[in-house]
C-alpha cells in the first residue's frame, strides 16, 4: 500500500459567504485527526495554517498531550497526537512528503460540493496499491477548500452523501468516513 498522508487545511479555505479565509484551529480536530491517523497508522497528519497564533496555539496543545502532563495521564493520546504536524502551506507538507518518500505525492482533494469530485473511492483504492508513489488527502475546515485548492490538486475524491438532503459533515466525520472507504480490509 502507498503511504497515504492527510492534511488539515486552515488555509485557504471559504467562510459562509465564499470568501478566501484562514479558519481556527480546533482542539477537538487535532485530537480526532490524530485519532483517525494512528487508527489507520498514516505517516502524519499535517495541520496546514500560515497564522502565528494558530501555529503557537497548535504547538502549546501538542506540547502538552507530547511532552507534558497530558502524556503523563493519558499516554495513548501522546501516541495519536504525535502524527500531528503543523505547517505553513499545502507546499510545505506536500515538501515533506516528498522527501520522506522520495517522490512528490499525488494530491487528493476532498469537497461536499456536488459536481466537483472526479474520482471515486474504488479507483482511488486501486491508486494506493501503487507502492511507488505517495499520496495526500486535503480536508477542508470552514466551508471548504478554496477553489485554487481544488483546481490544482491531482484529483477530487467525490463527496460523501447521507440518505437525506442535508450534506454537511463535520471535517472529523468526514476524515473518519472517507479513511474508512480508503483503507478498510472490509470493502470489496
Amino acid at each position: 500500500m502507498a503511504p497515504l498522508y492527510l492534511a488539515l487545511v486552515h488555509y485557504p479555505v471559504l467562510n459562509r459567504r465564499g470568501e478566501v479565509i484562514a479558519s481556527a484551529i480546533t482542539n477537538l480536530d487535532l485530537h480526532d485527526l490524530a485519532r483517525c491517523a494512528a487508527c489507520f497508522d498514516l505517516p502524519a497528519c499535517f495541520v496546514v495554517t500560515p497564522l502565528r497564533n494558530q501555529q503557537a496555539l497548535a504547538g502549546r496543545l501538542l506540547k502538552h498531550w507530547c511532552q507534558g502532563v497530558g502524556r503523563e495521564l493519558l499516554p495513548e493520546r501522546a501516541k495519536a497526537l504525535s502524527r500531528l504536524r503543523v505547517v505553513t502551506s499545502i507546499d510545505e507538507a506536500a515538501t515533506q512528503v516528498a522527501s520522506e518518500c522520495g517522490i512528490p505525492p499525488k494530491i487528493w482533494a476532498s469537497s461536499a460540493r456536488e459536481g466537483v469530485g472526479n474520482l471515486n473511492y474504488a479507483e482511488a483504492r486501486t491508486g494506493l496499491k501503487d507502492r511507488g508513489q505517495a499520496f495526500m488527502l486535503l480536508l477542508g475546515t470552514g466551508w471548504g477548500l478554496a477553489p485554487s485548492v481544488l483546481q490544482g490538486a491531482h484529483a477530487v475524491l467525490e463527496p460523501i452523501r447521507g440518505v437525506g438532503t442535508y450534506n454537511h459533515f463535520s471535517v472529523r466525520c468526514a476524515a473518519a468516513i472517507m479513511l474508512d472507504r480508503l483503507l478498510s480490509n472490509t470493502i470489496d
